[in-house]
């Protein structure tokens, strides 16, 4: 029985809100029968209607409620073969790292996403990378760049902020912020 639009989204909401990862366009594709260009459709549609439906390099989840974390950006450089270290020791200590940039002296600020929160996370990361399709970001500006680091307190921040210090990866800590929303990612 194909489903209407309507139902369609409605079984992606219902997906969306059981689920505890993100879950991938095309996984979202395969149970529901339909191509994943109608999945991006449908997302579409349901996030001009309401704005928790989060995107990730890992596929969709919903933003949970009544969460209180903490944002901190690091500025860090390390070499390559260092990058899964220092994502782990970030996630293992119960950060999450919400995205990498760059500053650019010609291009200006260059980012990306990641929402890597666990060793997990890490791992795919690396096999990305290891693919050989791209490299990291960093490496365009010589090793430098940033994270901007979510946690659910100051106290988790400060663990992280010690252990990349004490791993030389830390450059300095650019800016703090709680985030009070009712929209933040959960740990």
């Amino acid at each position: 029985m194909k489903l209407t639009g309507d139902e369609r989204r409605n079984k992606i909401m219902s997906l969306l809100e059981d689920a505890t990862e993100p879950i991938s366009g095309s996984m979202l594709s395969r149970t529901l029968g339909v191509s994943r260009q109608v999945i991006v459709t449908d997302i579409a549609l349901l996030r001009a209607s309401r704005s928790d439906i989060v995107s990730t390099t890992n596929g969709y989840l919903l933003a949970k409620s009544e969460v209180l974390s903490h944002r901190r950006i690091f500025k860090v450089n390390h070499t390559d073969e260092q990058i899964p270290e220092e994502l782990t020791c970030i996630t293992d200590l119960g950060g999450t790292v919400i995205d990498v940039y760059i500053d650019h002296k010609v291009y200006g600020t260059l980012s990306a996403p990641m929402n890597i929160k666990s060793r997990r996370d890490v791992q795919n990361f690396i096999a990305d990378l290891q693919s050989g399709v791209s490299k990291p970001l960093k490496n365009i500006t010589l090793g430098y760049h940033y994270h901007t680091v979510e946690a659910a307190s100051v106290q988790i921040l400060d663990e992280i902020e010690s252990a990349l210090r004490e791993k030389g990866f830390l450059v300095e800590v650019i800016s703090e912020k709680p985030i009070y929303s009712a929209k933040t990612y959960s740990a």
